[in-house]
């Protein structure tokens, strides 16, 4: 019973556990390797089934008359945007400068720190937001401003970084709606409906609160998997990767901080908290890929780390709280 209580209490750190060792052991015992194959296009399939879930279960219990834009969402926005353009200006700097091989690990740096940045608010930061007794209704109509501001400002700000880089600004603002829209509007639309057309289901979800969170969970072991093996595979040197970790580590504490700063005064401190700082880390990953290169990916996959392990003492302190 104790082990079963500590899961519950601790299921994100879990979740990391598990993903990390079971992309370990199948990658160092060769025995594996066969089984390895046949169960990767099975996870390809259980993971967008899983963040589908999660957001369908949460969608369930949305109040679609709360969902109306507020005070802290313009301020959440504005303290991304003024993040963003201070790490355009580093970067362009660092660019400026005569180059070498410290002067291009600082870029590729701070380069993965902007994905972190420039990304929407994770798809699933109403889950805890409702765990932590936020307002999920408000936190899901950010979620759906942040993405489409994420997809105007990126096809915007990565070219200016990278000439190279020949996509246009419609195909690109295309795309990324494309993979935002799949993975939030339709369980959002299926939610609705389940809403007004399906109330016995709907009540059924209800009564499950901890649902969408153990749904989440599992999405975070393969996540975490994915995570592990960029970086075992990666090309770049161990102290850039450790740099890499420790600056997206501080980056999460700096988001979540302001995030916080800008809710309480504004508030909605749960809410502006896990929306500034909780970030759609999938999308960082694909444009590290199509603008800059899979060493910069490497700082999303941390940050999927370190945001979780925040999470995981949020709610902590939060049950502590509430217990006591």
């Amino acid at each position: 019973m104790d082990i079963i209580r500590f899961v519950k209490d601790w299921t994100l750190p879990c979740a990391i556990g598990v993903g990390t060792t079971a992309y370990l052991t199948f990658y160092y015992v060769p025995q594996l390797d066969t089984l390895g194959n046949q169960l990767a296009p099975v996870f390809d399939v259980i993971f967008p089934l899983f963040v589908f879930l999660t957001l369908l279960v949460t969608f369930c219990k949305v109040d679609f008359h709360q969902m109306r834009p507020h005070r802290w969402h313009i301020g959440v926005l504005a303290a991304q945007l003024l993040l963003i353009a201070a790490t355009v200006a580093i970067i362009l700097w660092l660019k400026s400068l005569h180059p070498s091989s410290s002067s291009l690990h600082q870029v590729l740096l701070w380069e993965a720190l902007l994905t972190c940045i420039i990304g929407p608010s994770a798809s699933a930061a109403p889950v805890v937001v409702g765990k932590l007794s936020g307002n999920i209704s408000t936190m899901t109509t950010y979620v759906l401003i942040s993405s489409l501001a994420s997809a105007l400002l990126i096809p915007l700000v990565f070219p200016m970084l990278e000439q190279a880089v020949h996509v246009d600004f419609f195909s690109a603002f295309l795309i990324i709606l494309e993979k935002v829209s799949i993975v939030l509007l339709l369980p959002l639309v299926l939610g609705w409906l389940i809403q007004h057309y399906a109330k016995p289901l709907q009540q059924r979800i209800a009564a499950m609160p901890n649902l969408s969170f153990y749904c989440w969970s599992v999405s975070l072991s393969i996540t975490t998997g994915i995570t592990v093996k960029n970086i075992v595979h990666s090309s770049a040197s161990l102290l850039l990767l450790l740099a890499i970790a420790v600056t997206t580590l501080v980056l999460c504490f700096v988001q979540f901080v302001i995030g916080r700063g800008v809710g309480r005064r504004l508030g909605e401190e749960i809410n502006a908290g896990q929306a500034l700082f909780q970030k759609n880390t999938a999308l960082s990953i694909w444009v590290a890929y199509m603008y800059l290169s899979p060493v910069a990916s490497i700082g999303a996959g941390c940050y999927v780390l370190w945001q979780n392990i925040i999470n995981s003492f949020e709610l902590w302190q939060y049950r502590k709280k509430n217990n006591a």
